[in-house]
């Protein structure tokens, strides 16, 4: 197949290694790319969020699939502009990506669907969201209704920090005050064709910036995949209870979802509730849950963008487990300091069992430069947690980033 990957991240590469890795002679481009997957496939310097471009670059070369990784892109209702010229693309249309794009839609959404999801408020003034938070009490939960590129939810136990958050965001638009969920987090990816779903493999990652689940919350910084103390019936709950649901009543709405339904779960001491969802592929779980995925990528996206779920059994994944471990830009995600050169990424050519997906780099000679707060996702499969992790933080231990910063404990507690 012909193949364009819409996006420029470490989800994006991670994708586009899970292509390459059957062997099939898909002929695959990606834009706009970034300097390590531009090292495996051609790059093309065109805007992703622009659906005429896009559409037009993909009737030109004769494309076969669009895969739409960032969220941006889907927002902005490039999906649309694509299947009205035909072109199969894995990825909702802008109104079922309100999903993502607005909590409150998600909220509404759910509420309509009987979906399980905790108590929450939207709040379009300081006074209201001052009040929604005094009703649901500490800890807090206030996130920005828009996309936050992962920055916009805070937690804490501290009012004042609260409203603070309520108070920057609602420069932005509105916001969502919710109550507090305690429990296992969970992230479940679900292919959907609009009418069918079928699951990949869960994964758990870590949103906050330091070790000990401490700092601020950031896009991700690790995650890990299968997760060995969940329920054996807990997939074929969250398709009952959760996708289907969710699915449906958008049809019903006469809003296909086609694409990657992402759901953001946690195990309360109530059951499992739905803490948000997104509309494409996670970053980082991508990374752990398609290097173990044995069914080949291209034939479920493409099956998904067609309408042909329904006709395919679940996918299959390896016994190997996976982990990703980020590696963040000084100051990060505060105000990371880009444009500082990495270097040792050579000595991990051999490595087996180890790969590194780019999110923010530029190449420079023989070598790279970070352009961004997340700069690398660097993962390893095993047969074990621990092997696994001691590959990972190996190779991070050869990669030199002046000032880079990681966590140390991804995983660590799993067996």
């Amino acid at each position: 197949m012909r193949i364009l990957v819409l996006g420029s991240g470490a989800r994006e590469h991670a994708i586009i290694t899970s292509l390459l890795s059957e062997n099939a002679g898909h002929d695959i481009t990606a834009a706009p790319g970034n300097a390590g997957i531009a090292a495996d496939v051609p790059v093309v310097a065109l805007d992703p969020t622009n659906g005429d471009v896009v559409a037009g670059y993909a009737i030109d070369n004769e494309v076969d699939l669009v895969i739409i990784g960032p969220e941006a892109p889907l927002v902005a209702g490039v999906a649309d502009k694509l299947r009205t010229r035909g072109i199969p693309v894995f990825g909702p249309g802008k109104a079922a990506a309100a999903l993502e794009g607005s909590k409150t839609f998600a909220k509404r959404v759910m509420d309509e669907a009987g979906v399980p999801t905790g108590r929450a408020a939207r709040a379009g003034t300081l006074d209201e969201a001052a009040a929604a938070i005094d009703e649901y009490g500490a800890p807090y939960v206030v996130k920005a209704d828009g996309l936050a590129a992962g920055k916009g939810v805070l937690v804490t136990p501290d009012r004042r920090a609260a409203l603070e958050h309520a108070e920057y965001w609602l420069h932005h638009g509105s916001v969502l005050v919710e109550e507090f969920l305690a429990g296992q987090e969970v992230s479940l990816f679900l292919l959907s064709d609009g009418h069918n779903v079928l699951p990949l493999s869960p994964a758990q990652d870590y949103k906050r910036a330091y070790d000990h689940d401490e700092g601020p919350n950031t896009g991700g910084m690790g995650a890990y995949s299968p997760l060995p103390w969940l329920d054996e019936g807990f997939v074929d709950e969250v398709i009952t209870t959760v996708a289907l649901p969710t699915i449906r009543q958008l049809a019903q709405e006469q809003k296909p979802f086609i694409g990657l339904l992402y759901c953001g779960l946690i195990l309360t001491n109530k059951g499992v509730r739905v803490i948000e969802f997104n509309a494409r592929f996670g970053d980082p779980e991508t990374q752990v849950v398609l290097p173990r995925l044995i069914t080949p990528l291209s034939g479920l996206l493409y099956a998904a963008a067609t309408g042909g779920l329904g006709e395919l059994e679940r996918p299959e994944f390896s016994r190997e487990v996976a982990v990703t471990v980020v590696l963040a830009s000084e100051g990060y995600p505060e105000e990371p300091i880009t444009g500082r050169r990495i270097t040792g990424l050579d000595k991990l050519a051999e490595a087996k069992g180890v790969t590194v997906a780019h999110a923010a780099t530029v190449a420079d000679g023989d070598g790279f430069i970070a352009t961004g707060g997340r700069v690398l996702s660097v993962v390893a499969l095993g047969d074990t947690f621990a092997l696994a992790r001691e590959k990972a933080y190996a190779a991070l231990s050869v990669i030199h980033l002046e000032g880079g910063q990681y966590r140390t404990d991804i995983a660590a507690r799993v067996s």
